[in-house]
């Protein structure tokens, strides 16, 4: 059954990224999580304000949501793809697995 929403692995969102920085990337943490560190390029909306944010998302690009481990990015992904949204990324392992690039 088709979920709405793809996995990607952290490898594969800084393939993405080589190839398209202006990806668009969301991360979903809270903002003290988002201020130790974040992916350069990323817009923080923490999941408690997506659903007053939403008009900050482009429906009509591919986008990735980000948070510590892919658990409230995963819950962000469920959230949009009931609003009808799609060409939606959940990246698993969160920052906890990131290995790219990071900004403070």
């Amino acid at each position: 059954m088709n979920k709405g929403w793809q996995e990607v692995t952290t490898e594969q969102v800084e393939q993405r990224l080589s190839h398209d920085p202006e990806i668009q990337l969301i991360d979903v943490r809270n903002p003290d999580e988002y201020e130790d560190d974040h992916i350069p390029g990323a817009k923080l909306i923490p999941l408690s304000e997506l659903p007053a944010r939403t008009n900050e998302i482009d429906h009509n690009r591919e986008v990735i949501f980000i948070c510590r481990s892919g658990n409230r990015s995963g819950k962000a992904c469920e959230y949009m793809a009931q609003l009808g949204y799609s060409q939606m990324y959940n990246m698993v392992g969160g920052m906890l697995a990131w290995t790219g690039k990071r900004e403070r």
